[in-house]
């Protein structure tokens, strides 16, 4: 088979199955919804940044991003599913490449929907004191939010392809994300600057104040990303299904 009718097929995949399309959906609600919350706390920090308390909610909607990728791939290894889409498409590396391109545009895809609509929900909390972001700024957060989600589910579906298991996957990305890599960064000084989280949210600041500027650090991310799928894709063709 070749790799139009193995993507078209993978796709189909995602469009079918009811817990990949709540996953999408998470995305955009938690976004939505923590970057509305953030909104609501009126505190003058002296470290105030409009711009990242505006899409604070991605760091709540890249678990469901993360979530989407595992389990996209993971559904392959449950009941022999992966032993039929290699029936089908018996080149491994084009197998994997079109599960890779099937989960990396519709995640792109509501990664811009959701930064969208998570601008409008965090700039309406925050009223006057997001008055000092330029459009520049905003189109930025938006791009760079669509990107970077697409990115994390990218990099899940990598490591659930090297692991081979969802579970292992995001019992070690999410208290990951939500827990390790600040405490990390709490203690590491820059050395944090270069985490996969943390690299890809410097695009979603409006000062950088690391060594990593908004694009090289979502580029630092990528790096994260292709070494995950790099790996995952090597296990695929090494492994036995």
């Amino acid at each position: 088979m070749s790799f139009a009718p193995a993507l078209r097929a993978e796709l189909i995949k995602i469009r079918t199955l009811r817990p990949l399309l709540w996953g999408l959906a998470a995305v955009l609600a938690a976004t939505v919804v923590f970057s509305a919350l953030a909104g609501l706390d009126d505190s003058s920090a002296p470290d105030f940044d409009p711009l990242f308390t505006t899409f604070f909610g991605v760091t709540f909607g890249q678990i469901a991003a993360i979530t989407f990728g595992t389990q996209a791939v993971s559904a392959e290894y449950q009941g022999g599913a992966l032993r039929l889409s290699l029936a089908a498409v018996p080149d491994r590396g084009r197998w994997f490449l079109a599960k890779t391109v099937a989960i990396g545009v519709p995640a792109l895809g509501t990664g811009l929907v959701t930064g969208v609509a998570g601008l409008v929900a965090g700039r309406s909390v925050l009223g006057s004191r997001a008055e000092g972001l330029t459009w520049a700024e905003e189109v930025r957060g938006v791009a760079g939010c669509s990107v970077y989600l697409a990115l994390m589910a990218l990099f899940a579906a990598g490591l659930t392809a090297a692991l081979r298991s969802g579970v292992a996957t995001l019992s070690i990305l999410t208290p990951f994300l939500l827990i390790v890599s600040f405490v990390v960064g709490g203690a590491s000084g820059t050395v944090a600057d270069f985490l996969p989280d943390q690299a890809g949210q410097m695009v979603l600041r409006e000062t950088a104040d690391g060594v990593l500027g908004p694009w090289s650090g979502l580029a630092v991310t990528a790096l994260w990303t292709a070494a995950a799928l790099g790996a995952g894709a090597w296990c695929v063709r090494r492994r036995d299904v």
